[in-house]
């Protein structure tokens, strides 16, 4: 269907072919596909978190475009005439009559509505899930320290993004969720209040947030959102994917298909299963019900309400925060040439400090662990959770420090389903924020230890099979079934890293920070189990003969069987 011109020059016979070649002879596409198409990606379902982030966003893509036709993000006063007849007369803002529209007067509008919260609230989730298993396996460390914390921004990209759409229907839930925001903003010392009169336009509520973040989530915020996509991906493919260990399996190589045709057909495929769920769960469940809240007043306040999961651990922190503490007050008025200014630090703490642990601890970790193993290899074979034990007990401690607050977002539920009082359950969720991290931490990593020594015990003698052999000496014995190779490899291939010492420098001094990490290198890999060297493997099989019993030896002799 082509041909080649006599000075070589190729000229393709199909007018699609010669539009074809007319651009790449001026982009060099060709040599990027193929160069792409090229690329091995290794296969476990681990790795799919990620690629259901991104079909989620651009299901959001897709329906935030449809909305945007129909939504007005006006503040101004009107008085709703759509087909919701209990709300029909009530004055409301333009934003919260079109959202109205929207759900009952457009042709599938509440549909897409869902469709679009829904996907947020995936989309958030996926990301939360993969950045997780990024850092229980390790897959954060060199050379994607970078991209790990390309994740940790498209993950505090992804909560703005759910913020400021949440706020955007201008309803009874959502505007209190603003008032929360509000007071923390002018909880800041000195120019709280003037940052809070900027942004909502005067005093709260005021006449322009809602325009203001409707520009933030429409624009700015997914640009931000697809910008670090790319980033991510460039990353992704610069450094290679992360695999698990295994037979062949090394830092040098990947052991998967490539992403042509294999990966193409698959992910194809996958992205209309995400789609298909989000559909399915939009059309049968609702959420975010705005017609039942009614429009936003400050004078009320709705009753059994929380934010989204993603932010409700911010609202939760604000709840368990004590107000006095032993006689000593969080809330000060400190007098200034130019007036009283009072200082809350019952609201600023809590929607500070959480946060900032969170995320501090968060973007500076792949360095954190590296200059406590004093490990600057290259590393792209992942971890068994169970063989790094303390940072696994360190991400569960995270696990559980978040979710102490997100549920006390519904202390006062928990209080009204339980019948149980609010105090108490205040009280017990304050020990919690405290201990719960601690003793999170303390019992995954004795069960992370634990399952390392059955590792070990495995290897060493093989599978029990429940099979007692009684020998011709009359010896009772269980057989155990060796293991095959790939699993055998699994449990043995991982890296031990053992403590390192404070070293002195090259004046023979140990510096503060040394002694520090010293300290830290001896809290992390203090209680070790090592991996089972070939020495060890076959002494137990020459020193241990039942283990070696095999099955067509308990054949042989039916009768000397005796089941448990």
């Amino acid at each position: 269907m082509s041909a080649t011109s006599v000075s070589g020059t190729y000229e393709p016979k199909t007018k699609l072919g010669r539009i074809t070649n007319f651009v790449d002879s001026r982009v060099s596409g060709s040599m990027m596909v193929k160069e792409f198409g090229r690329k091995v990606f290794p296969d476990h379902w681990s790795f799919m978190f990620g690629e259901v982030a991104l079909y989620s966003f651009v299901i959001l893509l897709l329906s935030g475009t449809f909305l945007t036709f129909f939504f007005d993000p006006s503040m101004a006063e009107t008085h709703y005439e759509g087909s919701y007849v209990p709300l029909k007369g009530v004055e409301m803002s333009v934003a919260y009559a079109s959202s109205l529209d929207i759900s009952f007067d457009v042709r599938g509008g509440l549909f897409m509505r869902q469709v679009h919260h829904w996907s947020a609230l995936l989309f958030v989730a996926s990301v939360s899930v993969h950045m997780l298993r990024v850092f229980f396996t390790g897959a954060f460390r060199k050379p994607r320290e970078l991209n790990w914390v390309v994740g940790g921004v498209l993950l505090i990209l992804a909560l703005a993004a759910g913020f400021t759409g949440y706020s955007l229907p201008d309803d009874l839930l959502s505007g209190n969720g603003l008032r929360i925001i509000d007071g923390v903003i002018k909880a800041v010392p000195v120019v709280g209040t003037y940052i809070s009169f900027f942004l909502f336009g005067g005093e709260f509520p005021g006449t322009a947030v809602i325009g203001r973040l409707y520009v933030l989530h429409i624009l700015l915020v997914p640009a931000l959102i697809l910008l670090m996509i790319g980033i991510h991906l460039f990353m992704v493919v610069i450094h290679k994917h992360t695999q698990w260990r295994g037979p062949g399996r090394t830092n040098n190589n990947v052991v998967g298909f490539p992403v042509g045709p294999v990966y193409a057909a698959k992910a194809g495929g996958f992205f209309f299963i995400v789609f298909g769920i989000i559909a399915f769960i939009s059309a049968v469940f609702t959420i975010n019900p705005i017609w039942n809240y009614g429009p936003y007043d400050p004078s009320p306040v709705s009753a059994g309400t929380q934010p989204d999961w993603y932010i409700g651990w911010v609202d939760g922190a604000l709840r368990l925060m004590p107000g006095w503490l032993f006689g000593f007050p969080f809330e000060w008025n400190i007098p200034f040439p130019w007036g009283v200014n009072t200082l809350s630090l019952n609201v600023l703490l809590p929607a500070l400090v959480p946060a900032g642990i969170v995320f501090t601890l968060l973007f500076t970790w792949p360095w954190i662990e590296a200059w406590v193993t004093k490990d600057k290899r290259i590393h792209n074979l992942l971890d068994r959770p169970r063989n790094a034990p303390t940072r696994t007990a360190i991400g569960v401690a995270g696990v559980i420090f978040y979710c102490v607050m997100w549920a006390a977002a519904s202390s006062d539920l928990i209080a009204t389903h339980f019948l149980v009082s609010l105090n108490d359950v205040t009280y017990w969720l304050r020990f919690l924020f405290f201990f719960g991290p601690v003793i999170g931490f303390i019992v995954t990593r004795r069960i992370a230890l634990a399952l390392q020594r059955k590792d070990r015990e495995i290897v060493l003698h093989g599978v029990e099979s429940g099979r007692i052999v009684r020998l011709p000496h009359g010896e009772y014995i269980e057989v155990h079934e060796p293991l095959d190779e790939f699993k055998r490899y699994k449990l043995v291939a991982f890296d031990s890293p053992e403590v390192t010492p404070a070293q002195p420098d090259a004046k023979g001094k140990i510096s503060r920070s040394e002694k520090r990490r010293g300290a830290l290198s001896r809290f992390f890999f203090e209680d070790r189990v090592a991996p089972v060297t070939p020495a060890e493997l076959e002494a137990a099989h020459h020193h241990e003969p039942h283990a070696e019993v095999q099955a067509s030896e308990v054949d042989e002799a039916p009768a000397s069987i005796e089941k448990h």
